[in-house]
C-alpha cells in the first residue's frame, strides 16, 4: 500500500487528503507538491494507516510553518508530541 494524495479547494485553502502509508519516500513527494504554488494548505490525514517517523518529523514541520493537520490519528498526535520533547 502506497500513500494515496487527493488534491481538494476548500475556500482560500488547498486540500491534501491523504490515504494509505505515510514513509520518506511519500513525504519528498508532497514537499515537491507544497513548493509549487500552494500555501495555504490543510492536510486531512483521516485515512493515513501507517506513518514512520520521517514522516512524523514532517508533519511536525508542517504544523510549524503554519499548514493546519486535519483528522490525525490519535498515535501519530502522540508520536508528534513525544517528538517535540
Amino acid at each position: 500500500m502506497t500513500l494515496r494524495i487527493e488534491r481538494s479547494a476548500r475556500q482560500r485553502f488547498t486540500v491534501f487528503a491523504l490515504s494509505g502509508r505515510m514513509e520518506a519516500e511519500e513525504v519528498a513527494e508532497l514537499k515537491r507538491l507544497f513548493d509549487c504554488e500552494y500555501r495555504n494548505i490543510i492536510l486531512d490525514l483521516w485515512d493515513v494507516r501507517l506513518a514512520d517517523r520521517d514522516a512524523v518529523r514532517f508533519l511536525l514541520s508542517c504544523e510549524a510553518d503554519g499548514m493546519k493537520l486535519e483528522n490525525c490519528p490519535e498515535y501519530v498526535r502522540e508520536w508528534m508530541d513525544r517528538e517535540q520533547d
